[in-house]
């Protein structure tokens, strides 16, 4: 069976964590940025964190009803994407702008539809 809210959790964490983070290793390791990266910082960071708490509030929901597993494995996954999306992927990463927000308002649609 296909889970598609562990699959949106995941993304949202992993692609918020990304956004929120990319700018600091690009600044590290000289890669290019964005222009929101670059000209307009914070709102990247904010839209990022926001979608990052959306793929953890998913996470400890599922703990807290009794599927530990479940949560516990968006946090570990969700970090693990992060990592791939930031690290290999470079100015690939500026994606994230796009997807991170696309992956929590479905998943917030879900939740309340």
């Amino acid at each position: 069976m296909f889970d598609i809210g562990f699959v949106l959790a995941v993304g949202a964490l992993g692609w918020g964590l990304s956004l929120a983070s990319y700018r600091a290793f690009a600044a590290i390791h000289d890669w290019p940025m964005g222009r929101w990266q670059a000209d307009r910082p914070l709102l990247p960071l904010v839209i990022g964190v926001l979608c990052v708490a959306a793929g953890v509030l998913v996470a400890l929901g599922r703990i807290s009803m009794g599927d530990g597993a479940s949560g516990l494995m968006i946090l570990a996954f969700g970090l693990g994407w992060a990592v791939f999306w930031t690290g290999f992927l470079h100015t690939g990463a500026q994606s994230a702008l796009l997807l991170a927000p696309v992956a929590a308002l479905i998943l917030l649609v879900r939740a309340h539809g």
